[in-house]
């Protein structure tokens, strides 16, 4: 297997993962979060979307991306980072880029550049 179908099918476990234990501890049933995948353009992101009160709820909670064979992590508000998982998973640091980060930041992390 290639390593961009590797990385899309990681991907998409991890963010299924976090989107069913999330949606287990949800306190209500008026607030879910959703996967939505595209495989085509290597886009992958994790949308909480529902109702607080009478208030409307929709924000991305994870923006992942695979980009000239990288994957570029562009949101994460999740409790630990995703980056983690993937490091745990065994994608290696240099393969993973922080794309929230400003570009003058990202050689200060331990990860890509770009």
């Amino acid at each position: 297997m290639d390593k961009l179908t590797t990385y899309q099918q990681l991907i998409k476990r991890l963010l299924g993962e976090i989107a069913d234990l999330v949606n287990r501890q949800a306190k209500s049933s008026d607030e879910e979060m959703v996967c939505v995948f595209d495989d085509e353009r290597g886009h992958y992101m994790l949308i909480t979307a529902g109702w607080t009160k009478k208030e409307r709820l929709r924000y991305t909670t994870l923006y992942v991306r695979l980009r000239n064979g990288k994957i570029w992590i562009e949101e994460d508000w999740t409790e630990e980072g995703i980056a983690t998982d993937l490091v745990r998973a065994g994608v290696p640091k240099e393969d993973i880029v922080l794309g929230f980060q400003p570009p003058e930041m990202r050689p200060y992390t331990e990860f890509a550049v770009a």
